[in-house]
């Protein structure tokens, strides 16, 4: 049995030869380098993922094999007979599936073979065992292991109601989705173009508008500053839904209030930032847009949702609050805003988390060993 402990010994285990089919359809950074460096590793991993995707270059030029195979639904025919082909022939050992269409489709063309499957799971809830489609997917037996991206869903799984229906302890395991503080050392973006004073107190919050990302709490805990207090809120992500709109144009706070759309390079405006928040209420997983901020040194301010409270250490690399509480949102800007030291030994203390804690190496180590368990064999077998 090699070393995992550390990535570098890991090169030396080619002898492992685990097949694993990936199945995506467009992963994000940490889930591209960890595809990578698992290749890197010896395991004998294959991707799916459309040729017409960026991912698909970068994975090839990294050594990786990746297969042209299009999921175009949650029950595609003619995509879960590609993937039964690709297994058939391929002889894999484990199926490690990444989202909802490719967990349907993988499920359906594993069955009756002999293959471990491992679902992706990055959300808190939105799961019952009286949904049909639940047990279509996450809850389905024939999954053996859920890989949950924070600790919080792992728990949500194991307390479900009815306790008799519960699924077996082992089979959800905490992964969490690593990091590399390489990746975020671009220079900040300038948001004077974008019509904020250079002098601003800037609180930042990157995200797609959902009513349970709690954006209305933030918009209200800007409110309740003092008015020595100026604080600008930078809204960063697809920010135009009639809700919020609505609620922005009868806030008094308006003016200050900057909704910059999507962004390609997001962390390079939170990073221009001097506070980082999301307020989430509900079903928050391991927010990436909290460890890109954390990552840049901006001080973050999370709910206690999901997992947040896993990334942020109260009072130490930012503040956890209660969740739909504007009045602690405050508290915790004002703060920031009157404690610029402090504002910035947060802000230190949060990317030294981020690399001691949530490394990309700590993730491929453990989901290799998760491989290797569950095709019942160590690295040199």
């Amino acid at each position: 049995m090699c070393d995992l402990r550390h990535i570098p010994a890991v090169l030396h285990c080619r002898a492992m030869a685990i097949r694993s089919l990936c199945i995506t359809e467009g992963a994000d950074r940490p889930t591209v380098a960890t595809f990578t460096e698992m290749h890197d590793a010896g395991v004998d991993i294959s991707v799916v993922c459309p040729d017409d995707h960026p991912n698909y270059k970068v994975l090839k030029d990294a050594g990786v094999r990746v297969i042209d195979i299009r999921l175009t639904k949650n029950f595609d025919r003619d995509g879960a007979k590609a993937l039964r082909a690709e297994l058939e022939r391929g002889r894999y050992d484990i199926v490690h599936t990444f989202n909802s269409r490719a967990l349907t489709n993988g499920l359906s063309a594993c069955r009756g073979l002999d293959v471990k499957v491992i679902a992706y799971r990055g959300i808190v809830g939105n799961l019952s065992f009286l949904d049909p489609m639940s047990w279509k997917r996450y809850l389905n037996p024939r999954i053996d292991r859920i890989v949950c991206v924070c600790e919080a869903i792992r728990r949500w799984f194991l307390d479900m109601h009815p306790a008799f229906l519960r699924m077996p302890a082992e089979r959800p395991v905490t992964i969490h989705k690593g990091h590399e503080l390489s990746w975020y050392e671009d220079p900040p973006a300038d948001l004077t173009g974008e019509g904020i004073p250079a002098d601003a107190y800037t609180i930042a919050c990157t995200a797609a508008y959902r009513p349970r990302k709690g954006i209305e709490y933030l918009i209200d805990a800007i409110e309740r500053l003092p008015e020595d207090v100026p604080a600008h809120l930078v809204l960063i992500g697809n920010m135009d839904a009639e809700r919020l709109s609505r609620r922005i144009e009868r806030s008094p706070a308006r003016d200050r209030i900057h909704r910059l759309g999507f962004r390609a390079d997001a962390p390079r405006w939170s990073a221009a930032c001097d506070v980082f928040c999301l307020p989430s209420i509900k079903r928050e997983g391991l927010a990436r847009a909290i460890i890109e901020a954390m990552a840049y040194r901006v001080a973050p301010v999370v709910t206690d949702s999901g997992g947040s409270p896993e990334l942020v250490v109260d009072g130490e690399s930012g503040f956890v609050v209660p969740i739909r509480d504007g009045a602690a949102l405050a508290r915790a800007f004002e703060t920031l805003y009157r404690d610029p030291d402090r504002r910035r030994r947060m802000g230190e203390a949060a990317r030294e988390r981020i690399g001691r804690h949530f490394r990309n190496e700590d993730t491929v180590r453990k989901t290799i060993a998760l491989y290797e368990e569950l095709a019942g064999r160590g690295a040199t077998d």
